[in-house]
C-alpha cells in the first residue's frame, strides 16, 4: 500500500461524490471566505474594552466567540494570547483550552454533516487500512499533531472529520494535545506586542519533536501490523482446516 494508491482512490472518490454534495460544500466554503474577508479578528486591547462593558459575564461570551469563530480557519492564538491578557492564567487556560476543544468537535461534526468521509472509499483495501486504523487509535495521531504548533488547527480538524476517529477519544486527545501550547502561550506570550519570547519557542520546539515521535512511533507501528497480518492469517489456515 503505497501514498500513490491512496492519492488515487481519494482522486475516484471525488468524482463519484454526488453533485448536491458539492454544491453544499461549495455554500460553505464562500460563507468561510467571505466570513475570513469581512469579519476582522478583535484585538486584545479590543476584547479588554468589552471585558468592561459586559462585567461578569464576558467569560461565557470570550468562551462562544473563540469557540464559534475558531470553527472556521482563523488564526487561534489571538484568542488565547488575549485569554491570558484578560483573565489571567489559571482561567485564561482553561477558557482557551475548552473553547479550542469545542471548536475542534464542532468542526468535526460540521465536515460529517457535509458527507465528506473516508469511509466512502472502504471499496478500496489501501484507504480502508488506514481508515481502520484511525478509528482504533486515530486519538494518538490527533494528540502527536496537537503538540506540533506548525500543524494548522483547523486543517487538523477537518482531516479528523472525513476520518473514522471516535468522537470521544478525538475530544480528549484535542484537550490534552492543546494544553502544553495553550498554556505555554498564555504564561510566556505578550498579547499587546506580539512577541515571541526565546522561552516560548523553546517549549513549542520541545512539544513539536515529542509530537514528531508519537507520529513516527505511529507510522512505524502501522506497518509492523500490516506486515505481521497476512502472516498471521495464513498461519492460521491449518488450524481451521484440521477442527
Amino acid at each position: 500500500m503505497g501514498y500513490r494508491q491512496v492519492l488515487r482512490a481519494c482522486g475516484a472518490a471525488v468524482r463519484r461524490i454526488p453533485r448536491r454534495q458539492l454544491l453544499w460544500t461549495g455554500v460553505a466554503i464562500l460563507i468561510v471566505a467571505a466570513t475570513l474577508l469581512f469579519l476582522p479578528l478583535p484585538t486584545a486591547l479590543q476584547m479588554r474594552d468589552w471585558a468592561r462593558q459586559l462585567g461578569p459575564w464576558f467569560p461565557l461570551a470570550f468562551l462562544g466567540a473563540h469557540t464559534i469563530v475558531t470553527v472556521l480557519p482563523f488564526p487561534r492564538t489571538a484568542f488565547t494570547l488575549a485569554a491570558g491578557l484578560l483573565f489571567g492564567t489559571q482561567l485564561g487556560v482553561l477558557l482557551a483550552v475548552v473553547a479550542s476543544t469545542a471548536s475542534a468537535v464542532l468542526a468535526l461534526w460540521g465536515v460529517r454533516a457535509l458527507g465528506w468521509k473516508l469511509s466512502a472509499l472502504h471499496h478500496r483495501p489501501a484507504v480502508k487500512n488506514v481508515d481502520d486504523q484511525l478509528r482504533l487509535r486515530g486519538w494518538i495521531a490527533v494528540m502527536s499533531m496537537r503538540l506540533i504548533p506548525a500543524v494548522p488547527f483547523s486543517v487538523l480538524n477537518y482531516a479528523a472529520g472525513a476520518s473514522a476517529v471516535r468522537v470521544v477519544p478525538y475530544t480528549l486527545a484535542s484537550f490534552i494535545g492543546l494544553l502544553p501550547g495553550t498554556l505555554a502561550v498564555v504564561v510566556l506570550g505578550d498579547a499587546l506586542t506580539g512577541h515571541i519570547s526565546p522561552t516560548l519557542f523553546a517549549v513549542s520546539l520541545a512539544t513539536s519533536m515529542i509530537g514528531v515521535l508519537g507520529i513516527l512511533y505511529e507510522i512505524r507501528r502501522y506497518k509492523r501490523t500490516h506486515i505481521e497480518i497476512p502472516g498471521a492469517e495464513t498461519s492460521d489456515e491449518p488450524e481451521r482446516v484440521g477442527g
